[in-house]
Order: C-alpha cells, then structure tokens, then sequence
C-alpha cells in the first residue's frame, strides 16, 4: 500500500525520512506512558499468540511485546516506509525473529490474518475516518482477542483548541510539538471532526469500550488519562 499525505497535512514518509533522535522520542509517547499499564494489562488478561500494533512508528510497543513475549508472533504498522525499514534492520541487528513490519495506512486496515492482541495509540487522532478506521482494527482482533487504543475526547478538543489560538504561548522548549505546525497537525481534534467516546466506540463496533485502568491498575494511570482515554475493547 502507499503512503499518503492526511489531511493534517503530514507526509509521514517525509516524516520518518532522516528523523533524529529527539524526533522519534517525542513522537513516541507509547514508551513514556502506554507500555507499562499494556504490559500489565496483557499479564493480567492472558499472552497473546499475535499482537498487531498500528501506528508503530519507531517500533516502541512491537519490540516491547517481542522482547515480553517471544513465543508471539508481533507485527508492528505503520504508513512511512523509512521508519518501517529502520524497524527491521533494528529487529534482525537485536535477533527478533518473532517480529516483523508491515506497512498500512489507516482507516484501511486488512492484514489477512486475525490476532489477540490489536493496539493503536496516538495514531486516530490523524484519521480522517476514525470510525472507519476504528471498524478495521477490530475486525482483525479473532475471537476472545481485544483492541487496546488511545483517543481523545470533547475534553481534549477544548484543550487543543486553546493552544492552537496561541501556541508559541503554551508550547516551550520542551513540548514534544512543534508551536508552527501545531494548528496544521492536530488540524482534525481542533476541528472536532474526529473525537471519540465511549459511546461512539460502542455504536461504532457494538461492544463497550472498558478503562485499561480496571485492570492495569490507578496507579498506573498518565496525567492525560481524561483528554486522552486508554481503553480495551473486547471480542
């Protein structure tokens, strides 16, 4: 499949092209706030045989869920190519054979296979057709699996569209988000055309979304947790 430029206007294969190190940690926050409440999430709930995670970017979830859990079979996706390819020279250099990285470019999701474990964090929020979208990722989840995303909500939308109207004010030197293309990259949540809600989640894929929190614990929970839910939805 091809990349494509979102409406946000963001080319992720231009992206991803010769990133430096800052970049990759800041447009990585799975490592800073979704790996530990997963990890214990999936402890608690049973290992997966295959865990699939969309929006990969640099491989953060894949190579944790690989390195937990060797006997799963990981595939990480993402839309850039250059990222994509990094991401395998990294898997073989470290003997990662149960993992791999395929490309796919969200709402269209349709990789052939079902898996327990489907994960997607900070990634709808540049998806036009979140609900679209949404209905792939579970499809690919096979029976007894879950879907475990992140999103944002009526709550995060106020909260971006303060910033948008002045984000040299509220964006410092160590924002992970660059005060110029603020407005342009976050273009969809500061519109508000593609929040979600439990409620949107539930009429989208028939099935409650549940708080990770129920079952990763409190005390595991991000300072975001209200603007930016951490859910499981199960099959």
């Amino acid at each position: 499949m091809t990349d494509q430029t979102f409406k946000t206007t963001i080319n992720w294969t231009e992206y991803w092209d010769g990133a430096d190190d800052e970049t990759r940690t800041k447009t990585a926050p799975a490592a800073q706030l979704t790996l530990d409440p997963l990890e214990s999430f999936v402890e608690t709930v049973a290992q997966p045989g295959a865990v699939a995670d969309v929006g990969c970017g640099p491989g953060t979830v894949p190579f944790r869920m690989a390195e937990r859990f060797p006997e799963a079979d990981v595939v990480g996706y993402d839309a850039a190519e250059p990222v994509l390819q990094e991401n395998r020279e990294r898997a073989e250099g470290e003997g990662h054979h149960n993992l791999a990285f395929e490309q796919t470019v969200l709402p269209e999701f349709d990789p052939g296979r079902s898996f327990d474990l489907v994960t997607c964090f900070y990634t709808l929020t540049y998806v036009e057709e979140i609900e679209a979208a949404l209905a792939a990722l579970y499809d690919a989840v096979g029976p007894g699996g879950h879907l475990v995303l992140t999103y944002h909500n009526r709550f995060a939308h106020r909260h971006f569209q303060r910033i948008a109207e002045d984000p040299h004010e509220h964006l410092g030197p160590e924002s992970p988000w660059d005060p110029d293309n603020f407005a342009d990259r976050f273009e969809l949540l500061v519109e508000g055309e593609n929040l979600l809600s439990h409620e949107r989640i539930h009429d989208t894929l028939g099935t409650w979304p549940r708080s990770i929190w129920s079952v990763a614990g409190e005390d595991e929970r991000y300072a975001a947790w209200r603007h930016n839910p951490m859910v499981y939805v199960p099959k």
